[in-house]
């Protein structure tokens, strides 16, 4: 499938669950969400009802995150946070079982914002530990643990793809855990002033799943200034072979207009 809906950003007029529905309806295979639930450890009903919400839309679950705690509140994930290590721990099965049940085999951790009064080289340690763990739970099932740069959160550290590709690789060689890669999302990655272009040549075997919006705005592919479309074409050219993330924000009652309904799946 070429590409694929969040759906924690687009299609938010809808209950969450009638969302996977939503995006099959408007001609697309694949879905992707952030954690979609309350905590850590959601009740057993709770995950039946979004497993199932997907299984009867008739979509492919593509990626989901691990818990990031409060995103609109400001976190940004649980990996490198001492205070909430054990929740996160505690995600980690249940990710792992998430992914069993859908075939979903992308799973994104955030790597938190640094905290007050934390020793930030231990916050680090802390998340190249957590990554491992993740990276060990999802391995059962051949699942990949994505790490991405993130604009707009001054607080986290990881802005560039060189900074996210340093944490892979010490993960690699402390922990001796291989089955991660770089969230290439190219909004987040042009709002920190990063040349896209060079990114892609210089990590193209990192890259294990790729999430688009444009900028200014983080609106839909066209809205803004980014050579989006050509940037999809060059990772082709590359070698990437998984599907794109519309992980865009409309106010559109036609949110897809900008693309073709005969590109939009398989």
């Amino acid at each position: 499938m070429p590409y694929t809906v969040n759906c924690s950003i687009l299609l938010t007029d809808l209950p969450l669950l009638e969302r996977p529905a939503a995006a099959k309806a408007a001609g697309f295979d694949g879905v992707e969400f952030w954690w979609p639930f309350a905590s850590s450890t959601p009740a057993a009903d709770e995950i039946d009802a979004f497993v199932g919400a997907i299984a009867d839309a008739g979509v492919q679950l593509t990626g989901l995150n691990f818990n990031a705690g409060d995103m609109p509140g400001g976190d940004r994930g649980l990996i490198s946070w001492p205070a909430r290590s054990a929740e996160l721990r505690d995600n980690l099965d249940v990710v792992a079982r998430i992914g069993e049940r859908t075939g979903c085999r992308a799973f994104n951790a955030l790597y938190g914002n640094r905290q007050p009064g934390e020793d930030a080289a231990a916050q680090d340690a802390l998340g190249a530990e957590s990554l491992a763990l993740a990276a060990k739970a999802v391995e059962r099932i051949g699942g990949t643990v994505l790490l991405e740069p993130v604009s707009g959160a001054d607080a986290y550290p990881l802005k560039t793809s060189d900074d996210a590709v340093a944490v892979l690789d010490r993960v690699r060689d402390e922990h001796d855990a291989t089955n991660l890669g770089l969230l290439f999302d190219v909004y987040h990655l042009a709002v920190n002033g990063a040349d896209v272009d060079v990114d892609l040549k210089n990590h193209a075997e990192r890259i294990a799943h790729v999430q688009v919006a444009d900028a200014p705005g983080r609106g839909a592919p066209g809205s803004g200034d980014l050579p989006i479309q050509r940037w999809i074409g060059d990772l082709r050219d590359a070698g990437y072979a998984g599907p794109v993330g519309l992980e865009y924000k409309t106010a559109d009652v036609h949110p897809f207009a900008w693309l073709p309904r005969e590109e939009r799946s398989a």
